[in-house]
Formats: C-alpha cells, structure tokens, sequence
C-alpha cells in the first residue's frame, strides 16, 4: 500500500506540469473576494468582471425552454449546428454587408474555446504570437501553456493604444514572428481601431508572413463609431466573436469563429477530440439570440449611460486621466496620482469602499501597476453609487 505521505519518490506524482503555472487571471480573485465580503453581509458594487447586468434576449430563454421541454438534446455537429452557422453568416451580411460563407463558421465554447482551437491550429510550440499591452490576459497565458511565447507590444497614447503596422514590423525584425492577435473595441480599453488603421495593421501583417487574429467579441458595443470586422478585409484572418458581451450571455458560453478555408477540417478534427461539439441548448439559445437585437440595442443605451456617468463623476473623485472609451464596457483609469501598486489600490477599494475593480497589472505587466479597470456593465445606479462611494473613499 502506498504511504499516506508520499515520499520523495512518488511526490513528483503529485507535482504540477510547467505548462500549468500560468499567472492567475486576477479579475477571478477579484471576484472571489468580493464574493467573501458578501457573504459576510457586506454589500459590494461589481465593477470588476465584464459581466452584463442585463439577462439574455427573452427570445433566447424561450427558445431554451421549448428544446428542455420538447427534445432531446444530442451531439451536434463538432462545427456547431447548420442551422446556427448559418444565421451567424447572415448576420454578418445584414451588419457589416460581408459575404461570409456558412462551411467557414465554426461554433466554439465561448470565446474561450475559440482561442485554444485557434491557436492549436495555426501556431506550433515555441511559435511567438504578438499580443498589445495593455490587453487581455488570457491571450498570453493560454498561449504560454500551449508551449508559444507570446511577445508583448506596448500601445500608447500617440496611437490611442493600437497597434499600428510599424510596431508590429519592429518587433518581427527584432525576432520573427508567426502571428499576432488584436482586439476591436479592447480589454480593458475600450479603444477601437478605424477601418484604416486595421486596413493597414493586417496588410503589414500578412505582407510579412503574420497570421492575424481578430478579437471581436465586443462588436456591437461601439459608441464612437461602428466597428470593422477583419473578415470584411481579409479571407486569411481568423475572427473570434461571442454571444457573451453584447447579447449577454456569458454562462451560456458559446460563441463562433470565422476560419480561413484551410484551417476548417483542422479546427473540426481538433474539437471533434477536445469537446466533441458544444452544448447543444447554447446553440439553439443562441440562434434565437439574434431575435432579440432591439432588446440588446435598449441595453447597449444603458452601457452609454453608464460611461456618461464615469466620465461626468470619476473626476470628481481626482481619477480625470482616462482612455478614450470607444466602445466595449470598460474605462481604464490612470491611478498614479494615488498609487504605484494597483494591485493595494484595488485591495483598499474593494474592502473599504466595497467596490470591486480590477488592477492594470492583470492587462499590462509592464505599466498596469498604475491603472484600474472599471466595468459599467451593471445598473446605473449602481454605476452613481459607485461613484459616490469612490469619492469619499478618496477624499
């Protein structure tokens, strides 16, 4: 019988992968402690996750409802259901006039699911993929334990933090690269590329032999002006999107990509293995979801709201140096008036003024330490309450 304590034989046994020792996405941490102090009594503003306040289109729970009580739900298609993939080429037909065949739509579990199946099929181990800072930390961390290095770009203010064909050419000369990933409108900034600058971004890309990527998971939350999508500008470019953000349903987790033609068959082949299809209840949710635009459009009004709010109040609070919030949910604050560790700051807020956001370090190694991200995907209430509480706890 093995001991009940292993010994220095059989403890590696025990030992974790390398692969497995990447950083904590540290909005969940953020989650979880605010998620103690409530169940203490404790009442917290979430403004940390970027999770809509609003439910899913009534159509959606309809259509769920009518498949729980009325058939069975089977195996799909590994690529998702026909009848989903094509209502996501219709849509983009009706939202952005792009012909975008159905056989190249492939339905994934959220975007999530996206990027592992994305960067399996394109990028081999010790591949090094481009990714901005400040941007999304489970770009860099899902890449890193799939054996890529993810090479970090730094955006700023000059470029309103996108990055541009020449800061990608730089980094490609300095060490080759073989793809790059952006987003449009990002996370945490909520900035947005015009049609010109991604023209000219994935041109640079593709001239050097870059695969491009298109996070576009918050199209439809754009406030400055309408979002492009790269499937419109390039067949080569693989487009991650979500039903998450804008039709507000993150616990459903599905969302689609747009694949290249070439990539198809190897994309099925890997989630015919890793998930076999995804859920099939999602699928018929979400296909329903596109129903319910008016609704989301009335919701999307609330995001507005929401960012006039932070915009008129956070200043009154001494936080006056924002990123241009283009689009998505999110503001991104420049805290150095205050602190050099965002990671404190938001500690402090979080259990004194019982706010929860989340620290820049989790987007930006590099300079997050002095910004905070802001979500206004809540109530606007709670978004004015928010604020008030901001500044006394300031004051």
């Amino acid at each position: 019988m093995l001991q009940a304590t292993p010994s220095s034989r059989v403890r590696h046994l025990l030992t974790a992968s390398g692969r497995s020792q990447v950083p904590p996405f540290m909005v969940m941490d953020v989650m979880a402690a605010a998620a103690r102090i409530e169940a203490a009594g404790g009442h917290v503003i979430h403004m940390e996750v970027g999770q809509p306040a609003a439910s899913a289109p009534k159509a959606a729970i309809s259509a769920a409802r009518a498949a729980l009580d009325g058939a069975r739900l089977d195996y799909t298609s590994a690529l998702g259901m026909p009848s989903l993939r094509a209502r996501i080429a219709r849509h983009y037909r009706e939202t952005y006039g792009c012909a975008v065949d159905a056989e190249r739509i492939v339905v994934t579990t959220g975007s999530s699911g996206a990027f592992i199946l994305g960067f399996l099929a394109m990028f081999e181990p010790g591949d090094r993929v481009a990714v901005t800072v400040p941007g999304y930390p489970p770009y860099r961390h899902i890449l890193a334990a799939l054996g890529c290095e993810p090479v970090l770009i730094e955006t700023s203010s000059e470029t309103r933090h996108a990055l541009t064909g020449e800061a990608l050419l730089a980094a490609h000369h300095r060490t080759p690269l073989k793809g790059v990933l952006v987003g449009s409108p990002a996370n945490p900034t909520g900035t947005m590329m015009s049609r010109e600058a991604l023209t000219s971004l994935i041109s640079a890309a593709e001239g050097a032999g870059i695969r491009f990527i298109s996070d576009e998971i918050y199209h439809g939350l754009d406030y400055a002006f309408p979002a492009v999508t790269a499937a419109e500008l390039s067949p080569h470019a693989l487009v991650i999107n979500s039903f998450s953000k804008y039709f507000c349903m993150t616990g459903w987790r599905v969302g689609w990509m747009v694949v290249p033609e070439p990539l198809v068959r190897p994309i099925e082949r890997l989630q015919q293995n890793l998930a076999i299809s995804v859920p099939t209840l999602s699928q018929i949710a979400a296909e329903a979801a596109f129903e319910g635009r008016e609704e989301m459009e009335e919701v999307k009004r609330g995001y507005q709201e929401n960012r006039r709010i932070l915009i008129d109040g956070l200043p009154q609070a001494g936080l006056d140096r924002l990123l241009p919030a283009d689009g998505a949910f999110y503001l991104y604050a420049d805290v150095s008036a205050f602190t050099s560790d965002s990671l404190e700051f938001a500690r402090q807020m979080l259990e004194q003024a019982l706010v929860a956001a989340t620290p820049g370090i989790d987007f930006d190694p590099v300079h997050g330490r002095a910004f905070i991200r802001f979500s206004y995907a809540r109530s606007g209430d709670e978004m004015r309450e928010a604020v008030a509480r901001i500044v006394r706890w300031l004051r």
